[in-house]
């Protein structure tokens, strides 16, 4: 008998009277997930594709696995360099050890989140959304590998409800869920979200890796330059991922190739990519001309979370700007500002975060000027006409 036969089988034990109708929205929630849904809207049709949500978050995820499984590497790269070992260590050893320690933050988040989800689609008597299915990787990608687990537990539970949930679930949040969790981390427990000593795992793990001292340190290269050092990497390093930093945001490369698998599905707008990266490149060729900041223009570009803001974060369809027009100043806000922050804040060298929040914060704004402006227009057009 196949699986769906089985599914079919018991979904009366959970339909209405049925002795496990409490359990309906688990139930429903785990056959949505295996099995494309055969069901259709009954009004106000919005299908417009063969694409449904799942299908759009499968591919996302997808789509971030090239900068997960490299972060993982570099993970343990960062750990086996620091101790002096990386020459004789094997990929299998350095990747097993980063796989190891990224691995319970992973299930953290989706254990968390989507035990949330669930309870709270059971309590409203809704369907469970896939929304967290992409939220869930993203958020152990954009910490540090040292963030206490409880920590992230808190984190991811405040976030789920008061930035998604309260506003009526998935598609009807105004803030990233990812980015709420990252800035409640760092507003509520900055020191174990910045500084020298986050940023590199110490212990080993079932036998991998190796046990650094405590006073061990470590900063990323904004870092360095925030501090008026040297970066500390080459551009080589800097594009492959090789140097410290959050899980998934490292690798130029890995994250262009997630790139690349989103605008070929058409999942993620070009124009709010491209953008953002139009915002940053002005920004930091003003700034350079300016004499303000230390480094050249492109280093800004491949350095810190920018590229994976850009990508897979600014881009997200619920909290970005919907009006063509309005993903373009959208996308260029948030370029330029993430660059703002950066260079005029040395206390904060990151800047991509805050920019992003702040670009979900203005993108209805953004749209409605967009569509009042379009307005205008056409009722100027009109009067001419007559």
């Amino acid at each position: 008998m196949s699986l769906k036969n089985k599914f079919d089988n018991i979904r009366p034990l959970f339909e209405k009277d049925g002795k496990l109708h409490c359990l309906w929205s688990l139930f429903d929630g785990v056959e949505s997930f295996l099995f494309v849904p055969n069901t259709t809207s009954t009004s106000g049709a919005s299908i417009h594709d063969s694409i449904d949500s799942k299908r759009i978050m499968s591919i996302v995820v997808i789509a971030l696995l090239p900068a997960l499984f490299f972060g993982m590497y570099n993970v343990g790269y960062q750990n086996y360099s620091a101790a002096g070992a990386i020459a004789n260590a094997s990929f299998l050893e350095v990747f097993g050890y980063g796989f190891l320690a990224v691995l319970p933050k992973i299930l953290v988040s989706y254990i968390v989140g989507l035990g949330i989800e669930f309870c709270w689609a059971q309590w409203k008597h809704e369907e469970i959304q896939e929304g967290y299915l992409v939220t869930g990787i993203i958020i152990p990608m954009i910490i540090p590998v040292t963030t206490p687990l409880w920590m992230l537990v808190l984190a991811i539970a405040f976030s789920v409800i008061f930035v998604k949930e309260i506003f009526g679930g998935t598609g009807m949040n105004i803030f990233n869920v990812a980015i709420a969790t990252r800035m409640f981390l760092f507003f509520s427990y900055p020191s174990a979200m910045t500084g020298d000593h986050v940023w590199i795992a110490r212990d080993t793990i079932f036998g991998l890796g190796n046990s650094l001292p405590d006073t061990f340190t470590m900063a990323t290269p904004l870092a360095h330059i925030a501090q008026g050092t040297d970066a500390g990497v080459s551009v080589c390093n800097m594009l492959t991922g090789l140097m410290p930093g959050s899980i998934g945001e490292t690798s130029v490369i890995a994250i262009a190739i997630g790139a690349v698998i989103l605008l070929w599905t058409g999942i993620a707008s070009w124009k709010t990519m491209l953008s953002v990266f139009l915002g940053g490149i002005v920004m930091a060729l003003a700034f350079s001309a300016a004499g303000q900041t230390s480094i050249p223009w492109y280093e800004h570009i491949i350095l810190g979370g920018f590229c994976f803001g850009a990508v897979f974060m600014a881009t997200d369809p619920v909290t970005s700007a919907r009006t063509e027009t309005g993903k373009w100043i959208y996308g260029f806000i948030i370029g330029a500002m993430a660059i703002i922050v950066r260079v005029k804040n040395p206390g904060y060298p990151e800047g991509m975060m805050l920019a992003i929040f702040f670009g979900n914060m203005i993108a209805p704004l953004i749209d409605y000027c967009v569509v009042e402006a379009n307005i205008s227009k056409r009722a100027k057009r009109g009067k001419i006409a007559e």
